[in-house]
């Protein structure tokens, strides 16, 4: 597996814009030893001008990384209701994509309804040799294992997966271990990694379709008490995964300091079950 690291970790809080620099971002990744960094609208996307973009992916470069994914329209990770509406025009999420030089996009599927506009924008997508994967996520139609799969199934697209989340999975009642993992091998594109405490009277929350109200409490990658990453690494390399292995965490980082710390820490404890 690859470490790859979200710009979501210094994202502001409306997940729109970014509260460091992307070159301050890319040093730290990079001095870290990571190998990729997962693009988002709100540092390059479906609103950046081309040249940004282009030079955005040279400056990835430079700092010996790729970009393991793109997540091109801000809607998208929002999962508001206009989430699946790049699916009607995905050609701009392409552009975005290949002017990073990347060959996987993060999509949203709010309702079955969606389902047909994934197939045709998949299909697009085919002719220019990039995928689509969507998240396990709350309030979709990717919450649930048997759901899952019944839609990759109805979608029946090669270059149409998911990206494999643990702490989604366990909030919605749902089993992330081995069991999980090797029914949904097939079609993983990615991993994503995060970590939640289920907890009543937590401090966070988030709505989900199969079980209402979610209460949980936002950890750190290595404290325990939420996801067991011994499972998570277990049944992943049981399958050969060597995919993109993403911290996603989200951390509102502000500081070049503070941004390298986290990071080294978070290669630390990967590093620990490879």
């Amino acid at each position: 597996m690859q470490l790859s690291v979200s710009v979501r970790i210094i994202e502001s809080s409306c997940k729109t814009k970014l509260n460091l620099p992307m070159d301050r971002f890319l040093k730290a990744v990079s001095d870290s030893g990571a190998a990729a960094v997962c693009m988002r609208a709100s540092a390059a996307g479906v609103k950046s001008y081309s040249e940004y973009r282009v030079g955005l992916c040279q400056s990835i470069e430079d700092a010996g990384l790729v970009v393991s994914m793109v997540t091109a329209d801000s809607d998208v990770p929002l999962n508001n209701d206009r989430g699946p509406m790049s699916l009607q025009n995905i050609g701009p999420s392409l552009d975005v994509a290949e002017s990073l030089n990347c060959d996987l996009i993060r999509v949203c599927l709010k309702t079955k309804d969606d389902i047909k506009a994934a197939q045709q924008a998949t299909d697009e997508a085919a002719e220019r040799g990039i995928r689509l994967a969507h998240q396990l996520h709350t309030a979709t139609i990717f919450e649930e294992v048997d759901q899952i799969l019944s839609v990759l199934k109805k979608i029946n697209r090669e270059n149409f997966g998911i990206i494999y989340e643990p702490a989604n999975l366990m909030v919605n009642g749902q089993s992330y271990a081995s069991d999980t993992v090797e029914r949904l091998a097939p079609y993983i594109m990615n991993v994503y990694v995060q970590n939640h405490r289920l907890n009543p009277e937590g401090g966070d929350s988030l709505e989900t379709y199969c079980r209402g109200e979610v209460r949980f409490d936002h950890l750190p990658l290595w404290d325990e008490g939420g996801v067991d990453f011994g499972e998570v690494f277990t049944a992943l390399n049981k399958i050969g995964y060597d995919g993109y292995f993403t911290i996603h965490q989200a951390q509102g980082i502000r500081t070049p300091e503070d941004a390298a710390k986290y990071i080294n820490r978070c290669q630390e404890f990967v590093a620990q079950y490879q």
